[in-house]
């Protein structure tokens, strides 16, 4: 046993879990905790960003990128109520981090002291994030927070990945206790559960008689680190792949046999296939609504009279949306080795039985290159979106790590981004919260100090949280942000002109009484940072000044002119009841007679 306080418990513990970083603000409801990391920063290092919001989105990134959580620290009352944003996109993307939260002390529960909640209950803050954790843990005395650490760190990654919540009354982080340290180093459970082996014989014979078969990946794959067996699998049975966003790089999408993301702006191949596909295998992934045309028949998918298999971890997304043929709980490693192993008991090594489908999906392909090609060579002054697209994707490096905020932007990246590994492109996907990208390249750029990592970024969202540039400068993080600069919330100002016949209020950025658009000179407010920056409206000078910008190792913004009025081709469609669901763009939607 150890006497030890509260707050250098805490501090141990995440030291032992193999956290290296806690990100967080200081308050009066957290100085002790902070004392005890001052005592340990050889181990543990605190990186303080300007905003409780941008410290969660930075430990979402970092666990998307590394797969190991690490904290978040706020204090009572406005610095924790800052933070069920980030919560609740981590939550939405199956990301994991330990939010630590201050609370009053325990000696004036319910007495209405500085920053309580109390109307409902004492110090009932965790309410307020109960929709966005996995959890929360609220120990009041220091003897209960081994038991509430262990179980918060071993629920972070158990199942499906999520955010925990530890709220503790800030009167612990000085009281003593005599604990013991032993059962903290043996935190960690066994996340790999696998399928039944009669359900994998069933899944290899369905596999091996379809005709035209479709494997349908999302985060779940990133999560279980599965892509060289996915790889593995495709390449033996020549099955193509479509994937969600945060599912992109299980499979190097320069391999023919991935074909995009599917969807509203998914690409016409993936949403040929999705339409037409007899037997759809669908790995850890949820079936949303932009990657389902918002389950329009015939849109993306016919299911029924596809068969669907359909694996993941969490049992609550089996069914959710579609009825599958066959529902496997599992984990998408665990799984996919399963059915190799089938494979390889069988003796299947090759299997050419899809080379009609395949010769079927290049013409498709083909259609679509012939159709997009053109627009990709066009240099005009504002950039084209999709110049932007192909222009980064041939300057930076195979390993670059890219960081889409939500917005407009997205859906050109969804559509003609090629990610080459796993975990390299990180989305805010299920919430959609803008700040993420914005934020979240920091953490990305902490997890993986040796590659660049980029965010692009709209210039409404960037405005949002502009303090990430001294939070880069304060610690050295060499993030580079690209502001699609088009002077709007160009997403919604394109819902305007689509669906409402072009009225148009709140969504353009302008100045006065004459209209003229309006946006901060962002490339001059980055330098003001300390942060190196330019402003490029031309494809040839936005590759060089984006080169200059990898090469440079340091913090830079790039101010980029895009054109506004240029939209995506969509191939899918994305309904927003009673509105009526576009048509797409290119192609159009089929259903089997």
């Amino acid at each position: 046993m150890t006497t030890m306080k509260g707050g250098e418990l805490i501090a141990e513990h995440l030291i032992r879990a193999g956290m290296p970083y806690v990100f967080g603000i200081c308050g009066h409801g957290n100085v002790g905790m902070l004392d005890a990391l001052f005592d340990r920063k050889d181990r543990i290092r605190l990186i303080s960003p300007r905003h409780e919001q941008t410290a969660g989105h930075m430990a979402d990134a970092y666990f998307r990128v590394s797969h190991q959580p690490v904290a978040t620290l706020t204090s009572t009352g406005p610095g924790s109520a800052n933070i069920p944003m980030s919560l609740a996109c981590a939550q939405a993307d199956s990301s994991a981090f330990l939010a630590i939260t201050a609370n009053v002390p325990t000696t004036q529960f319910n007495r209405g002291p500085f920053q309580e909640t109390y109307m409902h209950g004492q110090a009932n803050f965790p309410d307020a994030l109960k929709p966005f954790v996995k959890r929360s843990f609220q120990p009041t005395r220091v003897e209960m927070l081994p038991l509430a650490l262990r179980q918060a760190t071993n629920l972070l990654t158990s199942g499906r990945p999520g955010p925990v919540n530890l709220d503790v009354p800030y009167n612990l982080f000085q009281e003593e206790a005599a604990v013991d340290l032993d059962p903290m180093d043996r935190a960690g459970v066994d996340n790999r559960p696998g399928a039944a082996p009669e359900a994998v014989a069933a899944v290899v014979d369905l596999l091996l008689s379809a005709a035209t078969p479709l494997i349908f990946v999302g985060h779940g794959i990133a999560l279980s680190e599965a892509g060289p067996e996915l790889t593995d699998l495709q390449h033996r049975l020549q099955i193509p792949q479509v994937a969600s966003p945060n599912g992109m790089g299980s499979l190097d999408m320069t391999d023919s046999l991935s074909l995009g993301f599917i969807g509203r702006n998914g690409t016409y191949p993936a949403n040929q296939a999705g339409r037409r596909t007899d037997l759809l295998l669908a790995v850890g992934a949820r079936f949303d609504d932009r990657s389902a045309s918002s389950w329009l028949q015939g849109y993306s998918w016919n299911i029924p009279p596809t068969k669907l298999i359909h694996v993941d971890i969490d049992p609550t997304e089996l069914g959710r949306n579609y009825e599958p043929y066959l529902g496997i709980q599992a984990d998408a490693r665990t799984f996919l080795r399963q059915v190799l192993a089938e494979l390889d008991r069988r003796g299947v090594h090759r299997h050419e039985g899809t080379r009609g489908w395949l010769s079927e999906i290049a013409a498709w392909q083909s259609e679509w290159d012939a159709h997009i090609a053109p627009n990709h060579e066009i240099d005009t002054d504002p950039m084209r979106p999709e110049r932007v697209v192909r222009d980064i994707r041939q300057v930076a490096p195979d390993d670059v790590i890219l960081v889409p905020d939500s917005g407009a932007h997205h859906n050109w990246f969804m559509q003609f981004w090629e990610c080459r590994r796993p975990q390299s492109m990180l989305n805010t996907w299920g919430y959609s919260a803008m700040g993420f990208g914005v934020s979240g390249v920091l953490g990305a750029k902490l997890a993986a100090p040796d590659r660049p990592c980029i965010a692009v970024c709209g210039d409404g969202g960037f405005t949002m949280t502009p303090h990430v540039l001294c939070t880069a400068v304060e610690y050295d993080i060499p993030a580079i942000w690209i502001v699609w600069n088009n002077y709007a919330w160009g997403a919604i100002r394109d819902l305007q002109h689509g669906q409402f016949a072009g009225r148009e209020i709140g969504t353009s950025f302008t100045r006065g009484s004459n209209g003229e658009p309006y946006n901060p000179d962002f490339a001059a407010l980055a330098r003001a940072h300390g942060v190196d920056a330019a402003t490029v409206s031309q494809s040839d000078d936005f590759r060089d000044v984006l080169a200059q910008a990898v090469a440079s190792n340091k913090p830079w913004l790039i101010d980029l002119q895009v054109d506004p009025a240029i939209k995506p081709p969509s191939t899918g469609s994305w309904e927003l009841p009673p509105l009526k669901a576009p048509e797409p763009a290119f192609g159009e939607p089929w259903r089997p007679e």
